[in-house]
């Protein structure tokens, strides 16, 4: 009785199962066998479509997915294309001998490489080179690291209203414009300054310290570490801010004081950061505030206060030669192009990133 039921209730299944509309052929029947086999006699789902790999997506479907993104992103760049890339066009003064009044560029007649050539026979760039890059070297050593120790002296403080208080005046000269800064300066370490006249009362020489050659470089650090420090605060104090504290407290556990905490875990920590920062620095080595020093230029004369882009001010744009000035341009450029590879490259071979990752 049981198997005579068994066969019947299949038969009645098979009966009540669709036909092929394809009709009866060895692949369907094999194929709905595999099915009911595969799935337990259940009829099997149509598969799912599998979604296209992440490199396979078509720009088009790419641009209709980031669309919004994109607009966003359209004011920045047309203004970055306007002001950044389009000028580039005029570099090409710098192989004519151009006439600003009468010529114009298309006018003006080529000359080749002569302006260059004019750059490196001219013994006046030369010392202004080195100039240059000796009041960087001194920004570097003496500017470069207050910012990282003032954030570290600021992340151990435990009092929150007190950091916010110290950040925020440490900051505040930021927004200063370097008028300001050199007037404060002037006030204070000038000839009739309020420290000059201090020593003067106490029976002591004055002293001014604006108009000192020789003191110049560290006078130009000091307003720098002044106005700009606490721009550097903020970035080290976010990099701080990413520490895992278990690392604190694993190394407290261990038996580690303040300094080797700092040392082992808060400097390991910025490492990164820091050489990212120098990386950067590095590259900028002639970009030095133009404003600031053309403030002070007629105080301790051009010898001591000259970089290039007020020497490349004063004898190419103020005399007209556009053409040299635009040449002493590319030459930067150029230069501050090798720096930037020149020290990402010493940064890859101490272990970190740099600007760009080392494929």
């Amino acid at each position: 009785m049981k198997p005579r039921a068994t066969v019947a209730t299949e038969t009645d299944r098979a009966a009540d199962r669709p036909t092929d509309p394809i009709g009866d052929s060895d692949s369907g029947d094999s194929t709905s066998r595999d099915s009911r086999t595969s799935n337990g006699g259940r009829k099997s789902k149509r598969p799912a479509k599998t979604p296209p790999a992440a490199g396979g997506i078509t720009w088009r479907l790419r641009l209709r997915r980031d669309r919004t993104l994109v607009l966003m992103t359209l004011p920045a760049i047309a203004l970055l294309l306007i002001f950044n890339y389009i000028p580039l066009l005029g570099n090409i003064v710098a192989f004519q001998d151009y006439d600003v009044y009468d010529l114009g560029i298309t006018g003006s007649p080529f000359v080749g490489f002569d302006n260059f050539a004019r750059i490196f026979e001219d013994y006046r760039f030369w010392q202004v080179l080195i100039n240059t890059l000796v009041i960087f070297l001194t920004q570097l050593i003496l500017f470069f690291p207050i910012p990282i120790a003032i954030a570290l002296l600021l992340n151990t403080i435990m009092s929150a209203r007190v950091r916010t208080w110290v950040q925020a005046v440490v900051y505040l000269p930021h927004f200063f414009s370097w008028v300001l800064v050199v007037t404060v300066f002037q006030q204070m370490f000038g000839g009739a300054g309020l420290v000059a006249q201090w020593l003067r009362e106490h029976g002591h020489e004055g002293f001014d310290l604006m108009t000192n050659a020789s003191f110049f470089k560290f006078l130009v650090t000091a307003q720098a570490v002044w106005k700009d420090a606490g721009w550097g605060v903020i970035v080290f104090l976010a990099a701080l801010a990413a520490v895992n504290t278990d690392l604190y407290e694993a190394a407290a556990v261990d038996g580690a004081g303040r300094w080797r905490r700092m040392w082992h875990v808060t400097l390991p920590a910025l490492r990164p950061v820091i050489a990212l920062l120098l990386v950067l620095r590095v590259g900028s080595a002639l970009n030095l505030d133009f404003e600031q020093i053309l403030l002070q230029r007629d105080q301790v004369g051009p010898g001591a206060s000259e970089i290039l882009d007020t020497y490349i001010w004063w004898t190419g744009i103020k005399t007209g030669d556009f053409g040299y000035a635009a040449a002493a341009g590319i030459f930067k450029g150029l230069f501050s192009v090798a720096m930037v590879l020149g020290a990402n490259k010493v940064a890859h071979m101490l272990g970190e990133q740099g600007v760009y990752s080392k494929k």
